[in-house]
């Protein structure tokens, strides 16, 4: 069990979910606004996307970023920041009759595209998606292969970077285990497990234990389930010795029918924290625990 917890708070995501919550962050104030809400809640890391301001939709325009680095590093307010490196995967199959027709969602960039924002704000971490998988229904896939992920984890060695290595499978985490062998990681790596996005892994009890089992020796990891589960994960990060991660990112209610907002998210899971015996760290805290340098 872990009894010093690192909260990250995902604070608005890439998905298609602006018209399902009326104060889902879009803009970059309202993304920095919300970063710095869940770090005055407890939250020691933001795990940070953009969006298009007109459309709501997922971005990765390095401008977007920019301003919301800059926003939260001007702000009294102290939090680790983490950027997504996960943008540029995506790709929008055709009909089973067509798949090459190809939807004008599909946004396939280079390694060195989707990192562009990274190497020129260096956050104190980015993430890495370890790997290519069915990402809810239709004909959408996240494409993520081999060759492309060992040069975007170069690239993030090269700038000084941490990456966070994102798990969706059981096969994400060999390969994830395959780059700290091959000298692409940096010890200790650092995992995040994401559970409960069909169709990766599922967010029960066995999932998370036996991805815990399975990760190399001397690790640092955080695990998180979406939806209904976020808060059972949270507890379930924690007794498995784990650090946790809720925000809208990844569930839009705090209760049954009532809408959440970061804050208050990261206020239940902190309180989930405490009520298990446990405590919350601090960035400062975190940084030590993760060996990160605070960027200004």
């Amino acid at each position: 069990m872990n009894r010093d917890v690192i909260i990250t708070c995902a604070v608005t995501g890439a998905a298609d979910t602006v018209g399902k919550h009326p104060d889902m962050p879009v803009t970059p104030e309202q993304v920095a606004d919300a970063a710095i809400e869940a770090a005055k809640a407890g939250a020691a890391i933001a795990h940070i996307h953009v969006r298009d301001p007109e459309t709501g939709q997922g971005s990765r325009d390095p401008a977007l970023f920019r301003e919301v680095v800059e926003r939260v590093r001007d702000s009294d307010t102290d939090v680790v920041i983490n950027l997504t490196a996960g943008m540029g995967g995506d790709l929008y199959f055709g009909p089973p009759d067509d798949p090459m027709a190809f939807g004008d969602a599909t946004d396939i960039a280079s390694a060195e595209e989707r990192v562009v924002h990274v190497k020129e704000l260096l956050p104190e971490i980015c993430t890495l998606d370890c790997g290519t998988f069915n990402f809810g229904e239709g004909n959408y896939v996240a494409v993520n292969t081999v060759d492309t992920l060992r040069d975007m984890a170069k690239r993030m060695k090269s700038f000084g970077v941490k990456p966070e290595v994102e798990v969706f499978d059981f096969g994400n985490l060999w390969f994830a285990k395959t780059l700290l062998e091959e000298g692409h990681l940096d010890p200790p790596p650092l995992y995040q497990l994401c559970l409960g996005i069909p169709y990766g892994a599922e967010a029960n009890t066995a999932t998370m234990k036996g991805m815990v089992d399975n990760l190399p020796e001397g690790a640092i990891w955080a695990g998180f389930g979406i939806s209904r589960m976020q808060m059972p994960m949270v507890a379930q990060a924690m007794l498995l010795g784990g650090h946790v991660r809720v925000g809208l990112e990844d569930n839009l209610y705090l209760d049954r029918g009532v809408l959440a907002s970061n804050g208050q998210l990261v206020e239940r899971a902190a309180e989930i924290i405490t009520r298990l015996g446990g405590r919350v760290q601090t960035p400062e805290e975190a940084r030590k625990a993760l060996g990160l340098n605070k960027q200004v």
